[in-house]
C-alpha cells in the first residue's frame, strides 16, 4: 500500500490517532443528519487504518461545513476541520475540487482578484445616494450625513466581498452594499473615520477551506502588502469569515498584519455610543440570534452581538440551539448545496420561529443568504417565514433614527 505523505503528517498533527471510535462527531454533525452517506468519523476511520486513495476521491469530501460542531464534543481533540481541510490539499493537488453551486460566478471574481495588476472599481458604494448593483434600495439618501473614510487613520474598513454579492442575491432582498454603507456609518457615529482599500481583494477564506492554499496566499499576500502600506493598528469587518482569515488564517501561513482584527459587533459592544430615542418607530420588540460559526465556535465570540441588540432594546429570546451548540447556516465556501444543506437551514429557521420573535439577527451576511434562499420555496415561507436582518443594519438603524 502506497501511502500519501502529506496525508501521513496530518494523521500526526490533527490528532487522528487519538480517535476513540465513540460516534460523538457524527451524531452531532448537521450534515450526517440529512445525509446518511456523510460522516466525519467515517472519513477518520479512513484515515486511521490509511484508505488515503478513498478519502482523496470521495465527493462528500466536500459536504463538510467546517463549522466545528464535531470539535465540540469530540473527548479526544481531534481536529476534524484540519484534517478535512489537509485532505482537500492533496485532493485538489491531483485534480479533484467541489463544483461552485452558483456557476462559478463567484469563484471566477475571487480568481480574478487574484491578479496583481487588476484594478478595481471598489468605492462608488461611500458615495451618498448610491445604490448597489440589482439592489433596488440604498441605505443613503440625500438627507442624510455622508459617509466619512480618511487616508489615514488608526482603523481600517475591511470591505470583503459584500458589495459583490449584490448581482447574485438581490431577488432575495439581501443586498451587501447596505451592510458594508451601514458598517461606515457606525464607525463614523463612534467617532472613527476608518481607512477603506480602493483596491482590496477577497480575503481568500473559502479558497483556504476549498484546498486551494495557492490562491488563498495569493490574496493574502497582496491584502497584507496594502494594509501595511496604511499604518493603521487595528482592522474591523462585518464579514465574519474576513475576521477569521485576517485574525487566524493569515498568521497560520506566516502573513503577519502586526494589527488587531475585531468583528464590528465586538467594536460596537465595547463603546459607548449614544443612540437616538426620539422618533424611534420599530415593530420588532423581540428578535433571536443566530450565530455564525466563524464567529461563534471559530473566533469564540458570542456575548458581544447579544449585548449590542440589548443595548438597542431589543429582548433576545434564545433558539434551542445557541452559542456553542448553535446550527449552522447549511453552506460553507458557495459550493456542495443540495438537499440535505436545505434540510438544515429548514430546521434552523424552524427553531427561530419556535421562539415567537419577530426578526431573526445575524452577523454574518452569507447567513442570511442562505436562509432566505430556503425561503424562496413558498410552501417553507408561508410556514417558517421570518424577518432576517444584519445585526449592522439594526445598529446603523437606531443611529438614524
Amino acid at each position: 500500500m502506497t501511502y500519501d505523505p502529506a496525508l501521513d503528517q496530518a494523521i500526526h498533527t490533527t490528532g487522528v490517532l487519538r480517535c476513540l471510535e465513540c460516534g460523538k462527531c457524527t451524531a452531532i454533525c448537521p450534515v450526517a443528519r440529512y445525509d446518511g452517506g456523510f460522516s466525519p468519523r467515517v472519513t477518520v476511520g479512513r484515515a486511521l487504518v490509511r484508505r488515503d486513495e478513498e478519502l482523496l476521491r470521495d465527493d462528500r469530501l466536500w459536504a463538510c461545513l467546517n463549522c466545528f460542531q464535531c470539535s465540540e464534543v469530540c473527548p479526544a481533540d481531534v481536529d476534524y476541520s484540519a484534517l478535512t481541510l489537509a485532505v482537500r490539499v492533496e485532493a485538489r493537488r491531483r485534480g479533484q475540487a467541489a463544483l461552485c453551486t452558483h456557476g462559478e460566478a463567484i469563484h471566477v471574481w475571487m480568481r480574478m482578484m487574484t491578479q496583481p495588476e487588476l484594478k478595481q472599481n471598489r468605492l462608488d458604494w461611500l458615495k451618498s445616494g448610491y445604490r448597489g448593483q440589482g439592489s433596488g434600495v440604498s441605505s443613503l439618501s440625500p438627507d442624510r450625513q455622508p459617509l466619512v473614510t480618511a487616508s489615514t487613520s488608526d482603523t481600517l474598513y475591511f470591505t470583503g466581498c459584500a458589495p459583490y454579492y449584490d448581482a447574485l442575491f438581490a431577488p432575495l432582498g439581501v443586498s451587501g452594499t447596505r451592510v458594508a454603507q451601514a458598517s461606515v456609518r457606525v464607525l463614523n457615529a463612534l467617532g472613527i473615520e476608518p481607512v477603506v482599500l480602493a483596491d482590496e481583494r477577497c480575503c481568500g477564506h473559502d479558497f483556504l477551506w476549498e484546498g486551494d492554499v495557492e490562491r488563498f496566499l495569493q490574496l493574502a499576500r497582496l491584502n497584507a502588502e496594502m494594509i501595511r502600506a496604511t499604518g493603521v493598528k487595528r482592522i474591523v469587518s462585518a464579514c465574519p469569515e474576513c475576521v477569521r482569515a485576517l485574525k487566524m488564517d493569515y498568521p497560520a501561513y506566516g502573513i503577519r498584519l502586526g494589527v488587531e482584527v475585531l468583528h464590528l459587533a465586538e467594536l460596537v459592544a465595547g463603546s459607548k455610543v449614544q443612540y437616538p430615542t426620539s422618533n424611534i418607530r420599530s415593530p420588532i420588540s423581540t428578535v433571536t440570534f443566530h450565530d455564525p460559526c466563524r464567529l461563534g465556535r471559530h473566533l469564540g465570540v458570542y456575548d458581544a452581538p447579544r449585548q449590542v441588540l440589548e443595548q438597542l432594546g431589543y429582548q433576545v429570546v434564545e433558539m434551542r440551539h445557541n452559542r456553542r451548540n448553535a446550527t449552522c447556516c447549511g453552506t460553507n465556501g458557495w459550493t456542495h448545496c443540495g438537499a440535505a444543506n436545505k434540510a438544515i437551514q429548514v430546521q434552523r429557521l424552524r427553531e427561530a420561529k419556535q421562539t415567537g420573535a419577530e426578526a431573526m439577527v445575524t452577523a454574518c451576511l452569507k447567513c442570511q443568504i442562505h436562509f432566505k434562499c430556503a425561503l424562496m420555496d413558498a410552501p417553507m415561507r408561508e410556514e417558517l417565514g421570518i424577518e432576517m436582518v444584519d445585526l449592522v443594519e439594526l445598529v446603523a438603524a437606531r443611529l438614524e433614527a
